[in-house]
């Protein structure tokens, strides 16, 4: 991540490892926290602690999206609230569940079944609490132990899939330019301790929302903007994003920009505009007055903007 000036405003993570987190790393995962907890997807493993639950949820997730697993937890644990329900059942019974509901391959049933009854028979009914005890059960790797022991019970590492790579890779700048980045040494460092269910949520939330392989980062308001790399470059490339998408950085994005802010107020001099369109906005820079007086002469051939010059100011507002 890089402060709005262009510095680095990081600090090594430890040792002198080259990996480097914010200065103001409170700031950064309160901007996160905040962003999630006031307005997140509402899935209904999100509102349970209960680890039978969220093991059901993360299994079934594997190879289904999201929208489309809701109806089929719900049917499951209708069917099987319980692990003791779901070990006394047939198992033939729950892998044609699992087919009818096209959840993905079945022996992700047949494990999940032999889960539950490991957890009746070698555990007395209590679920294990930790990730390595967790991946004593049957088809439950080391993803999906964490984050059990995460969202049942608080007492995860940071997770990181898919989504919090693409995070990590976009926000720092020294995980988007390592050859070999060290994701889970960064993720870690960054989840607050002892804080694992609401960091994984949140991040984990914002790859899937905000930071998808289109991003959409003003629209879903990412609390990261101040100090994302990606948007401060318009390079949104990442792991599984290895082509740059032809709008991010483009002037393109930047009018749209423009036209968004000038639709939210009367008018704007032409400094404050740049400042709220781009962080790395520097009045003489080379993304300053006179790109963005560019852009908006765009704009104003096109009839959507109109600027006024009085004094030695320049105002842009909406064409009326």
């Amino acid at each position: 991540m890089t402060e709005p000036d262009g510095g680095t405003g990081v600090s090594p993570l430890d040792d002198g490892d080259a990996r480097t987190l914010p200065e103001d790393l409170d700031v950064v995962r309160e901007a996160l926290v905040d962003w999630y907890e006031t307005d997140n997807r509402s899935f209904p493993w999100r509102r349970t602690e209960d680890p039978y639950e969220i093991l059901v949820s993360e299994v079934m997730s594997q190879q289904t999206q999201l929208g489309r697993v809701v109806p089929a937890w719900e049917a499951f644990l209708d069917q099987w609230p319980t692990t003791a329900a779901l070990a006394d059942a047939d198992r033939s019974d729950v892998v044609a569940f699992w087919s009818s509901h096209s959840l993905g391959y079945n022996n992700r049933a047949t494990y999940l079944h032999e889960a539950a009854t490991q957890v009746e028979t070698e555990y007395d009914g209590e679920f294990p609490r930790t990730p390595d005890e967790l991946e004593e059960l049957m088809g439950v790797g080391p993803y999906t132990a964490n984050a059990v022991a995460s969202f049942a019970f608080d007492a995860g590492d940071a997770v990181v899939d898919t989504n919090v790579k693409r995070v990590l890779h976009r926000a720092f700048a020294e995980i988007h330019t390592a050859d070999d980045p060290d994701y889970e040494t960064l993720s870690n460092a960054l989840m607050p301790a002892g804080e694992s269910r609401v960091w994984n949520n949140a991040i984990m939330e914002l790859g899937g929302v905000a930071c998808g392989k289109n991003p959409r980062c003003d629209e879903a308001s990412c609390p990261w903007r101040e100090w994302c790399h990606a948007y401060r470059t318009g390079d949104f490339t990442a792991p599984d994003v290895p082509t740059q998408p032809s709008f991010e950085g483009s002037r393109r994005q930047f009018r749209g920009r423009v036209v968004r802010l000038l639709g939210e107020h009367d008018e704007m001099d032409l400094d404050t505009l740049g400042h709220r369109i781009r962080v790395d906005y520097t009045p003489d820079g080379e993304h300053g007055r006179a790109w963005l007086r560019g852009l908006l002469a765009d704009l104003v051939d096109d009839g959507l903007v109109e600027v006024d010059e009085p004094g030695d100011e320049t105002i842009a507002r909406l064409q009326r």
